[in-house]
């Protein structure tokens, strides 16, 4: 029967939860077990399309074209494998399906209730999504901290499902240890809290992953066993790390998989990391370094950093670090202080990343980054929106199209290179906003000798998409002669997916996303080579 475990998180957001549930996966997996991961999020959206990275982070998009949690990208990294749809829910999605089957007449007349026709829909699409993948085990993550009352109808979910059968459900809490900087000792009972309002709602954890800035000592592990009752042996220290590759690591060292077996009547199997284990020390042990500029715009957030608007890119560019045997060193350049001030901090980068954005805000700071980067012969990769500026630059400053510009940009302009896509006019026009983008994976052709094609070493693909803008074609034509390559296209040659210049050590930008699609143990091929390209560079300079 397939076992189910479910990763709830105790005393604040943001320790981690599916860096850990992906962690435990894949030491799962290296054992031999088939498996899959579920991100359940307390949201009223549908889904994470809608919502603005400064305050959700990154939206992630699967191959089948659903806008979900950042956690769904952490899954498909560390699992190496594709996570559907089906495996990702929302409350505003359980709901809409529960309304909607009502609407139908699928209850028969029945008074529909929160309780416990709401779990039953939770635990159904569980069921469905582990049965879909053929796994063995199904780790499902519970998005928020215990205590809010918008998870409590997953908890529930979840306790109504080791009713019904014990021996196939386990529970793991993630807990934060603070240790004040006045006082100088980790302290557990926020933890002890956590616990005893996971218990209100009828659950007891198995294993406690003990988050904290350092290692958990004996003194403090037996004092979480005590008040939290637990055996002394799960609870599992997990200290900050360097990398993140690093935790699945920290975890087998523990014997976390092998518990885990045990407590779910699973024979144990012999692991296997090698690989994983030799990626991990190039990530943050590698002679090499290289300085990658991410230039971008959704950054700040009052005082602070977010970088988690950007993290598939974050972790793709690692990913073509350990494939060349360096170590990336990332800068984060706000667009908008290029606007400001200038291009001079670009000139100590060897290489830059044109991310992905929407509106006008910043967007000329990106055009001029670009245009450095294009004149100055520094490696550029510009993903989606990036792609979009590069060919409104390409087009003011090779082609002297005056006042070339993005409709989104400016709506009025006379000379769109890029513009609305015809379908999504109509969606506009009637608000439909949520879900209604050119989503999830397509065809791309590539052009026979172009250096993408020798980059992917084929010339048929297929990547993810998430944009409602595109290339205009009535300028197509006057941009390749001036030296721009359209070197990916769609197979009808309708849409115009990458662009690159062929004298450049590296000048390509695609409309697609292929951060999406980059693995830990599988670089993408595109992100590889800008590295490459970056490490050159820095060793020129």
């Amino acid at each position: 029967m397939t076992k189910y475990i479910f990763i709830t998180g105790g005393v604040m957001s943001g320790l981690g939860k599916g860096i850990a549930t992906a962690s435990i996966g894949k030491v799962l997996q290296s054992k031999g077990y088939r498996i899959t991961a579920i991100k359940i999020d307390p949201y009223i959206n549908v889904d994470a399309g809608t919502m603005n990275p400064l305050e959700h982070g990154e939206v992630f998009v699967t191959e089948d074209g659903l806008e979900t949690d950042q956690d769904i990208g952490n899954y498909e990294r560390f699992l190496n494998q594709n996570i559907p749809s089906l495996n990702y829910m929302t409350t505003g999605s359980v709901y809409n399906t529960v309304i909607q089957k009502e609407r139908n007449l699928e209850y028969k007349g029945k008074c529909v209730e929160v309780i416990p026709d709401i779990p039953n829909e939770v635990i159904g699409r569980i069921k469905r999504a582990g049965k879909t993948a053929k796994a063995e085990i199904v780790l499902i993550e519970i998005g928020g901290t215990i205590g809010e009352y918008q998870n409590s109808i997953f908890l529930e979910a979840a306790r109504m499902m080791k009713l019904e059968n014990s021996h196939n459900v386990l529970f793991v809490m993630l807990s934060y240890l603070p240790v004040p900087a006045k006082i100088g000792e980790m302290k557990t009972k926020p933890t002890q809290y956590a616990v005893r309002t996971l218990n209100s709602a009828g659950i007891q954890p198995d294993f406690i992953l003990a988050r904290s800035s350092s290692s958990l000592d004996d003194i403090r592990k037996q004092k979480i066993s005590t008040f939290c009752n637990i055996d002394k042996t799960n609870v599992i220290s997990a200290p900050d790390v360097e990398s993140i590759y690093d935790i699945p690591l920290n975890f087998e060292n523990d014997k976390l998989g092998e518990k885990i077996l045990k407590k779910l009547k699973l024979p144990i199997r012999k692991t296997n990391l090698q690989d994983w284990t030799r990626a991990s020390k190039i990530v943050c042990k590698a002679h090499h370094t290289v300085h990658i500029g991410i230039i971008g715009k959704y950054f700040k957030t009052g005082k602070f950093t977010l970088t988690d608007s950007y993290i598939s890119v974050i972790e793709a560019v690692k990913h073509g670090g350990w494939f060349n045997n360096c170590r990336p060193v990332l800068h984060w350049i706000n667009s908008q202080n290029i606007e400001r001030s200038g291009v001079k901090e670009l000139e100590k980068m060897d290489g830059l990343i044109v991310t992905q954005g929407w509106g006008k805000r910043g967007s000329e700071g990106m055009i001029e980054a670009i245009k450095y980067c294009r004149e100055k012969k520094k490696p550029c990769f510009g993903l989606c929106y990036g792609m979009q500026m590069a060919a409104i630059e390409f087009a003011r400053n090779v082609c002297h199209l005056k006042g070339a510009t993005s409709e989104e940009i400016n709506s009025h302009s006379k000379c769109q290179v890029i513009h609305l896509m015809s379908d999504q006019k109509v969606m506009i026009a009637k608000k439909q906003y949520g879900g209604t983008i050119r989503l999830g994976a397509y065809p791309c052709c590539l052009k026979e000798k172009s250096k993408v094609a020798k980059i992917y070493k084929k010339t048929k693909i297929s990547e993810r998409h998430r944009h409602r803008y595109e290339f205009n074609n009535e300028y197509r034509e006057i941009m390749e002669k001036k030296g721009l390559v359209f070197s990916g296209f769609s197979p009808d040659n309708r849409l115009m997916e990458i662009i690159e210049i062929t004298d450049h050590p590296f000048f390509i930008a695609t409309q697609f996303h292929p951060e999406y699609k980059s693995k830990f143990m599988n670089p993408h091929p595109l992100f590889a080579a800008f590295v490459k390209a970056s490490l050159l560079n820095s060793q020129k300079r």
